[in-house]
């Protein structure tokens, strides 16, 4: 099992909490990207909502478009973006993807506010809706289906940790003069650093 050096996190970490202290709207928030099978790519903001040596985790439904496309081709990058520290900082992550054990999906799953977990029995995520009174109803029917009793996670959603192979700190500088540092996992699972260009 590959796992994420310590001095990595930790330096993921002190920026985490910079952007929090920072007033970031949401340091969570990230943007994944994922690919078809044959490379046609899509992205999106998700939140994360786990971090630690194994990798870094988000929730979904895996009937959406980006579970789909991360069953069928299990790799993903993640952006983080906090303009308000320093002079702008980003976090750029790649690697693998696994979904996360069934205890991991519970226990995240029992923690989110009851009408999160209601929408999630609700959407169909990513289809067709032909008018938002449609899903309303199903948001109803599913309030109706657990009155009174804890709402249980559906059985195809749950979430997937990106595992990377590369993680690169991009510190924001002016006149665009950056400085990057590039952190890469080689195949014999060692970690080894460099500077980037800007």
């Amino acid at each position: 099992m590959h796992t994420i050096p310590d001095d990595i996190l930790a330096r993921f970490d002190a920026l985490f909490e910079e952007a929090r202290a920072a007033g970031e709207p949401d340091p969570t928030a990230m943007v994944l990207a994922t690919a078809t099978p044959d490379g046609v790519p899509s992205a999106r903001m998700v939140l994360l909502k786990a971090h630690d040596a194994r990798g870094f985790v988000f929730y979904t439904h895996l009937d959406g478009r980006k579970g789909r496309e991360l069953q069928a081709n299990p790799r993903a990058a993640l952006l983080f973006h906090w303009p308000r520290v320093r002079e702008g900082v980003q976090v750029r992550i790649e690697g693998s993807v696994e979904q996360v054990t069934a205890d991991e999906a519970d226990a995240y799953f029992a923690s989110r506010p009851r009408g999160s977990q209601i929408g999630a029995w609700a959407s169909k995520q990513s289809e067709t809706l032909d008018m938002r009174a449609t899903f309303e109803a199903r948001l109803a029917q599913f309030e109706r289906e657990f009155a009174g009793r804890a709402v249980p996670r559906p059985p195809r959603w749950t979430g997937f940790r990106v595992v990377p192979h590369a993680v690169e700190f991009w510190y924001g500088a002016q006149y665009r003069l950056h400085e990057r540092h590039l952190f890469e996992r080689a195949a014999d699972g060692r970690w080894s650093q460099r500077m980037l260009y800007p």
